[in-house]
């Protein structure tokens, strides 16, 4: 590897870290093939990779995550109300209630005799009583002893709870909220909440993002079913990369805020890829022509 600085690199090692660093130099490491048919990393770097190639690589890997953040609380935001409007028609405290839940979600499983539903009241009445934000502190002043009503309770809740409840309502419920969101399938709706949720934690953490594989893979919707994502169906990456999670992300927006610069913003920052032969934006998914797709317009 070419380190034409070593004090600046020490700098930067002692600030991120080796082990986070190393992330960002792995796809210039050579590799060889086994017997056993699996591919090597070597110790030793291909020719023309640098320090700097990969710190501008873990530079633009930060910035990729502040943008998906961005999308993803919009979207977030939008949910929790949807779920709220939808149960808190019903009753103000429908999401404590199992008659209005699903029954695979709210009954005792035959097998486990574990309930998924109480399990996550319990987290959730934990987070009624120990949230610091104001409103939580009011509504404890106000109603001491009481359960907050499901607009409330949900501003407590974090993605992934919300995409765990939004998994266990009853499929009228969750089939009205997909259509809102133009999502034929409730079921294809809520892999596609649980899916970015999964990348959501990883923005947040501060993980590599831009050519880690999707820990939680949406479904897909089938081949003219959403035409505008009929690209992503034809991908050879199709549901496994970050390019998945941003093409969801920018179909949801289109109801969310279909006014947003966000595509516009994504694809500045993606002509900042650091130029290099050994790295791609397609080791994230993203087709060759995508930004003149139809969905990016």
């Amino acid at each position: 590897m070419e380190i034409p600085d070593t004090q600046k690199a020490h700098e930067y090692l002692t600030r991120i870290g080796y082990y986070r660093l190393s992330a960002y130099w792995y796809p210039f490491r050579e590799t060889v093939l086994k017997a056993d048919g699996t591919v090597q990393a070597l110790d030793t770097f291909k020719p023309d990779t640098s320090f700097k190639t990969a710190v501008d690589l873990y530079a633009f890997d930060k910035a990729l995550r502040l943008q998906l953040l961005d999308v993803l609380e919009r979207i977030e935001i939008a949910v929790r109300t949807s779920v709220s409007l939808r149960l808190g028609a019903y009753d103000p405290f429908a999401h404590r209630n199992g008659a209005f839940l699903d029954g695979r979600f709210a009954r005792p499983d035959p097998k486990t005799g574990r309930v998924k539903h109480s399990e996550w009241l319990q987290k959730l009445d934990d987070k009624e009583v120990s949230s610091k934000e104001e409103f939580a502190d009011h509504f404890r002043t106000k109603y001491h002893g009481s359960h907050m009503p499901v607009w409330i309770a949900v501003e407590l809740l974090d993605f992934g709870p919300l995409s765990h409840f939004l998994a266990g309502m009853r499929w009228v419920d969750k089939s009205a909220i997909a259509t809102q969101y133009g999502v034929p399938k409730p079921d294809l709706f809520v892999s596609w909440i649980r899916a970015l949720s999964v990348a959501r934690n990883v923005c947040a953490h501060h993980a590599r993002l831009w050519n880690k594989p999707l820990v939680d893979q949406p479904k897909m919707p089938a081949h003219n079913e959403i035409p505008i994502l009929d690209h992503l169906v034809r991908s050879p990456y199709r549901n496994t990369r970050l390019y998945a999670a941003c093409a969801l992300a920018r179909y949801m927006l289109l109801v969310v805020n279909p006014r947003t610069k966000w595509p516009s913003r994504l694809k500045e920052h993606l002509k900042t890829f650091p130029r290099n032969p050994h790295i791609s934006l397609q080791s994230s998914g993203f087709p060759r022509d995508w930004e003149n797709l139809p969905l990016w317009q």
